[in-house]
């Protein structure tokens, strides 16, 4: 067994070849903790019952997605989501219902990153141009942050965080591949080790990593920030608006005096924590990496024939389409994302069936995930595990249900599914609507708050929205060692900041 505590050989014997096998690379320790997890929840469920095991389910689950970095949360989440319907704690229909109630997610992930493959030499292009004419590191956070709002209000989180991804191997493949004596076109460079990087490029590569996780990091939260504004930012939404009758204009109309101080709260709090460089931000970009990526920009530029010049301008016609598209909603955003792979294909004559499959590497085993993430979120609704949350909150004076919707949306959010949380809150009350228990007016302020509280405090933690899970299982975070942890502390700024100011317009302006 290696210092790391993975094991390099199979033992001897069909019992330590099965142990060695379980779980493949991950360490030790962990293939016994999943093991003794699945051990364990049987016999909860007999001396504690379902509803306490469903808690430690999602605990159990949550663990996985913590250690991401140690082993992809798939095999060991898809194992705990597999013994909960053998258990009985929900079933097969269940799961299939979730799924089916978030196809357009899924369709989304599958068609909509790919297309965004297709994209990324025009993406790489401006982005890189961007990264050299802006030298102001508070400046270039403050354009990452607010673009991804704006994008992700017309657009979708996923989307948006695809590009940042996109962008942000892109940079990190060109500077590796100088770090490791390759040149630019090397293609076949293996830039997830570094194993061939040279000594003296060490120092500048951990440094670049810090400057692209902070970089993503504000986009990410940007995403939160401009998601929550309008009716296509986030699915929720769109239930939200349906079940409130609201359109477009209405919607952010109805939201603005909680989300727009609160996306001027979130700038802000991205600049200043450029200025102090505390919570893993303000790292900045080395010398040697620009030049390097100056080195490639003009190498680029010189290289650029009629050929891919063209490609360029299929990129960029396909891109604006793509946002006018989103922007009108004129088809579920999987099917828009299929369109782009259609046009960006035919047009850029990328026909062979093996040059299409790379396209779909990155959001096959993120969709996965999400289906076993939708078998946990099954458990969760059959057990009726957020029901007493829900009794005590509509059970409170009708003035303080506002500020608690929003907390405890909040909180269990940060948990679970935003998309989930939102649903179980909005068909609560606008039963309470039909009943004749609350007015419209009031029905609209619980509206808001729920819209708030699974949009804004969410960020806290990778599981309360796709596109932060998204980024935390994808490619790009064992590259720049963005883990779990890592994660949720350089959210924590912006979730107190976000949480604070949007609670406070919660109690004092709509309520």
């Amino acid at each position: 067994m290696s210092k790391h505590g993975h094991s390099k050989i199979a033992p001897g014997g069909m019992g330590g070849a099965f142990f060695h096998n379980f779980l493949g690379e991950a360490p030790n320790w962990y293939k016994v903790t999943i093991t003794l997890f699945l051990l364990a929840n049987p016999l909860l469920l007999h001396l504690a019952g379902p509803f306490v095991t469903g808690w430690i389910l999602i605990g159990e689950f949550i663990f996985t997605l913590a250690m991401a970095l140690k082993c992809y949360p798939l095999q060991p989440g898809g194992l705990l989501a597999i013994e909960a319907i053998l258990l009985g704690m929900t079933s097969t229909e269940a799961v299939f219902h979730e799924v089916s109630d978030n196809i357009e997610v899924i369709l989304l992930l599958i068609f909509m990153v790919a297309g965004i493959y297709f994209m990324k030499d025009l993406l790489l292009t401006l982005f890189t141009r961007l990264l050299l004419r802006v030298r102001s590191k508070t400046l270039l956070s403050l354009l990452f942050c607010g673009l991804a709002a704006v994008l992700s209000a017309f657009l979708d989180a996923l989307t948006v965080t695809a590009v940042l991804i996109a962008v942000a191997v892109g940079f990190y493949s060109v500077y590796h591949r100088v770090a490791s004596n390759q040149p630019h076109h090397h293609v076949d460079h293996d830039h997830s080790s570094d194993d061939h990087v040279v000594e003296y490029h060490r120092e500048d590569l951990d440094e670049f990593r810090a400057f692209l996780r902070s970089l993503v990091m504000h986009g990410a939260v940007g995403t939160a920030l401009g998601g929550v504004m309008t009716l296509v930012g986030e699915p929720q939404n769109l239930l939200i608006a349906e079940k409130a009758g609201w359109d477009f204009a209405e919607f952010f109309h109805m939201m603005a005096p909680v989300t727009v101080p609160t996306f001027f709260a979130g700038l802000a709090t991205c600049a200043l924590l450029e200025k102090v460089r505390r919570f893993g931000y303000g790292a900045q970009l080395p010398a040697a990496v620009r030049e390097v990526l100056e080195n490639f920009a003009a190498e680029e530029a010189r290289k650029r024939h009629a050929g891919h010049r063209a490609e360029l301008w299929i990129q960029g016609t396909v891109a604006i389409l793509l946002v006018l598209s989103l922007a009108f909603h004129v088809a579920e955003v999987g099917l828009v994302g299929l369109m782009v792979i259609v046009l960006l294909t035919a047009f850029n004559g990328v026909v062979q069936e093996a040059r299409l499959g790379h396209a779909f590497e990155e959001a096959l085993p993120f969709t996965a995930l999400l289906v076993v993430f939708f078998a946990i979120v099954a458990v969760i609704h059959q057990q009726h595990l957020f029901t007493p949350v829900t009794h005590f909150v509509l059970g409170l004076d009708l003035q303080q249900q506002p500020a608690m919707l929003f907390v405890a949306n909040g909180l269990l959010s940060m948990i679970s599914d935003n998309v989930f949380v939102a649903t179980v809150y909005i068909n609560e009350v606008k039963d309470a609507l039909n009943a004749g228990e609350i007015s419209r007016e009031h029905f609209e302020k619980l509206a808001i708050a729920i819209n708030t509280g699974t949009n804004l405090p969410s960020v806290a933690t990778p599981n309360g929205q796709a596109a932060f899970l998204f980024l935390l299982t994808s490619v790009l975070a064992p590259l720049i060692r963005l883990s779990y942890g890592r994660m949720v502390l350089m959210a924590l700024p912006y979730t107190l900041v976000l949480s604070g100011v949007a609670l406070f317009c919660v109690v004092n302006v709509i309520s």
